[in-house]
């Protein structure tokens, strides 16, 4: 499984796919995330540059924690958002980039809820069945 790399400054060269990505520094890795649109995503961490009403806003205060020192980005397209959300899981697991501060540990396990509604909804979480139950008026079973 390889990256395929570009630079800051050509975002437009990113698919719309769904898939992983990854921004390297001087440093080496940064921070890995996953996107159903991997250039929307992606564009979404960077300073606007461009005019308000092409919907792009200033970085999170986490971005800006590291965004400035972004010197390029990899990115790894996969089939289905699930596909992604492993992938993601298992490089931030085995890479332990500096700013991810979830998945640092192997304690984030993953539930399969699925509502108790006319027409059930399928869904992942990390919220135990106790913890997103009172929170919603549909019951969750969790798997």
């Amino acid at each position: 499984m390889k990256y395929t790399y570009v630079k800051t400054k050509k975002l437009e060269k990113i698919p719309r796919e769904t898939g992983v990505y990854a921004f390297f520094g001087k440093e080496g890795l940064l921070y890995i995330g996953k996107a159903t649109n991997l250039r929307g995503r992606i564009k979404n961490h960077f300073p606007s540059n461009a005019k308000a009403s092409e919907g792009r806003q200033k970085p999170s205060f986490r971005d800006s924690l590291f965004i400035h020192k972004v010197t390029r980005i990899g990115y790894l397209e996969t089939n289905s958002e699930i596909e992604a959300l492993l992938l993601e899981s298992r490089l931030i697991k085995q890479r332990q980039p500096k700013y991810n501060v979830m998945w640092r540990d192997d304690k984030n396990y993953f539930y399969v809820a699925i509502t108790k509604e006319e027409f059930s909804r399928v869904f992942l979480t990390h919220q135990s069945r106790s913890a997103f139950a009172s929170a919603s008026s549909a019951k969750p079973t969790a798997f």
